[in-house]
Formats: structure tokens, sequence, C-alpha cells
């Protein structure tokens, strides 16, 4: 399973300060848009183009359109915060959404909601800030590949190690995009040093 971590100094930049406790929900939100439309862009790098002639003011010249839709998928709540940059840089995008709530006693997450459009031929992307446990995105993926998607993508912020070993795990196929790759989860299974929990950060709840 690939894991590729977003290479890019300004990527170093927005996760030092969306780690930084001071940050503000109105600062965070401006940062996790920025970062994930860096991470939007790296995870649909290989994105199929078919060549189309258009004509410039001058001539016709060949050139280059996308050729597979793309549907964006955020684990709610949290994943809202990096859907934008997806829906600003596609123009035929599709969101889907699933709700998984996870229980701060066992860490586990439950499902209250899942809407998907028609996933079968599109380049399918869930979007979860952080990758904890793996359990949410884990379940999250199953939905997608059940609902006809094909080889789904997992872009989130931060991971952690067992995080990424859950996925790699129930998914074996799969690309991971993360913008950090952390140390380990505490006894509460948060990420260390990890950020906090991003939906309160980013919602100021």
């Amino acid at each position: 399973m690939p894991l590729c971590l977003l290479d890019h100094p300004l990527a170093a930049h927005f996760v030092t300060h969306l780690r930084d406790k001071t940050t503000k929900p109105a600062t965070f939100r401006t940062l996790a848009y920025q970062l994930s439309l860096l991470l939007a862009i790296e995870a649909t790098r290989d994105l199929p183009t078919i060549e189309k002639t258009v004509e410039t003011p001058l001539e016709s010249t060949p050139g280059r359109v996308l050729a597979q839709p793309l549907v964006v998928i955020p684990i709610l709540r949290s994943g809202l915060g990096m859907m934008q940059p997806f829906l600003d840089l596609f123009p035929n995008v599709s969101v889907g959404y699933i709700g998984l709530e996870r229980d701060h006693e066992t860490a586990r997450a439950h499902s209250y909601y899942c809407k998907l459009p028609p996933l079968a031929g599109s380049r399918v992307i869930v979007v979860d800030p952080m990758l904890a446990t793996g359990g949410s995105a884990a379940q999250a993926l199953s939905l997608v590949k059940a609902g006809g998607a094909v080889a789904p993508r997992l872009v989130c912020i931060v991971a952690a190690p067992e995080g990424v070993a859950e996925v790699e795990k129930t998914h074996p196929e799969l690309t991971i995009h993360t913008a950090a790759l952390d140390r380990a989860l505490n006894a509460r299974k948060y990420i260390l040093p990890g950020l906090g929990d991003f939906g309160d950060r980013l919602y100021g709840t």
C-alpha cells in the first residue's frame, strides 16, 4: 500500500501552524483549506486525460482535458474542512457524505449517515483529516467500495502509524495521501503530537 507523504515547504509550514494550540478557528480553517488544496493536487496528479483541440484567438491547438470524473467523500464532520479545495479545483466533481461518530470511551466509530453518488468509473477520494486508529477510515472505505468505487484513495492531514497499519490490513491496495506521519497514539487514541480534535478546532466547539 503506497503511503504518499506530502513533501513541500508550504505543507510543513501549514502543519506547524495547525498544530499550534494558540491558532484561532478562523485561521485554522484557512490553513486547513490551503493544506487540503496542496493535498488535492497531489492526490489527483495521475488523473487520466484525453486530447482535445481548441481554438485560440490565433489558431487551433491540441490540448488535454480530464477524462475521468471525480468524487470526493468527506467523513463527517471534520472531513468537511477538507472538501472545498476539491470543489474549487475540479469543475465536475460530485460529493458524497459518510457520517461516522467515534465513541470516546471505546474509540470505535458507528455510522449514522451515508449518501453516495454513482461511483463506478470515477476517481473516488475519501477525505478525513485525522487517521488515528484507522477504524473510521477503513469503515468508510468499505462503504465506498460496496458502492462501486475501485481503488479509492484516502487523503488526510495527519496520520498515526497505527491508523496506516489498520487501513493497510483492511484495504491493502489503497493509496493514502497525508501531510504528516506522526509518532503514535496515546492511551485515549489521540495522535501524538497531533493537533487535537480537528473538528473542535475547525468549528470552535
